[in-house]
């Protein structure tokens, strides 16, 4: 019986991540963390193809998640046009993982296939966040793990409501949750090792 309800479990997973983004925004208004667009502004770009490729492959329930991946980092994005200030100025280096992510989301554009589809976006996403993962690294306090905690959340709850284990319907909750895992990891890294000698 219970069993039947969870697939369900995607829209409390989309609750969550849309409290967690909302903790993010309320940092960037206080200056307390400091987005980086080119990884905010891809990463609301290609979750979304993946999802219309894995609706478009028989996906159902189990793409919301891949779906708030990339509406959550769009209001991300918006609130960082509307409040001053509240972002970390992109290098050259940020410039060019975001002409890779782009490459990656015309190379899909480029074929006819939902699974390519998937696999590019993946990799556009990845591109995409190697601006804040190196940010991350080198000035920890100025991201949130917030929306990554709550994205790990939300890209868990796919697996409940996945009827056919293929391809379109895990490879990108796949993909979302390792890759809130590596953020989570960074942002966090001296309070989980700080006991341990360097």
């Amino acid at each position: 019986m219970i069993s039947h309800y969870l697939p369900y479990l995607v829209f409390l997973g989309a609750v969550v991540g849309l409290v967690g983004i909302g903790f993010y925004i309320r940092d960037m208004v206080r200056g307390d963390v400091l987005p980086n667009r080119v990884s905010w502004l891809l990463w609301s770009i290609a979750p979304f193809i993946g999802t219309a490729a894995a609706i478009s492959d028989g996906a159902m329930l189990e793409v919301l998640p891949v779906f708030m991946a990339g509406f959550c980092p769009l209001l991300v994005l918006i609130a960082s046009f509307i409040t001053k200030n509240a972002y970390w100025k992109s290098a050259r280096g940020d410039y060019g993982c975001g002409v890779l992510s782009l490459l990656a989301l015309v190379l899909w554009w480029a074929t006819n296939s939902p699974e390519i589809a998937i696999l590019f976006s993946m990799a556009s996403d990845g591109f995409a966040a190697i601006p804040t993962l190196m940010k991350s690294w080198r000035f920890p306090d100025t991201e949130s793990a917030a929306p990554f905690l709550a994205g790990l959340f939300c890209s868990l709850t796919s697996f409940a409501a996945v009827n056919a284990w293929h391809f379109s319907s895990v490879a990108f909750p796949i993909y979302l949750t390792l890759m809130n895992i590596a953020l989570v990891v960074i942002i966090y890294r001296h309070k989980i090792f700080k006991n341990q000698k360097h």
